[in-house]
């Protein structure tokens, strides 16, 4: 199966900046709201994928949103986590804020030490 631009785009992109480029690989799927692009590397890679503050996330998907308007199609990237990644989401993170303060007591005062 050939690949398309924007996925070959992503891969090239991508494998120039990760440690452990023979672990890059793309899915690409097409449905009625455009294209999906599921980019997964290793996962001493992600922190390089993301970037600080997700700025090279931001840039490879602001890139490719531009190579889709060239074609005409909506190009979406996704970058999944992989398997035993210790990274914490910020809704999984508030559902644990909300389960302490659900459990606390509010007449208990907290220990002072």
């Amino acid at each position: 199966m050939a690949k398309d631009a924007d996925q070959e785009f992503v891969e090239y992109v991508v494998k120039a900046v990760v440690e452990h480029p023979d672990k890059v690989s793309t899915k690409r799927t097409v449905d009625e709201m455009g294209v999906l692009i599921e980019l997964t590397v290793d996962a001493e890679d992600m922190g390089q994928i993301i970037g600080k503050e997700g700025r090279t996330a931001k840039s490879l998907r602001t890139l490719l949103r531009v190579l889709g308007a060239k074609n005409n199609a909506r190009v979406n990237l996704k970058i999944v986590e992989p398997e035993g990644s210790t990274h914490v989401r910020k809704d999984e993170i508030k559902e644990e804020v909300k389960e302490e303060i659900k459990d606390e007591d509010p007449t208990e005062l907290p220990e002072v030490k």
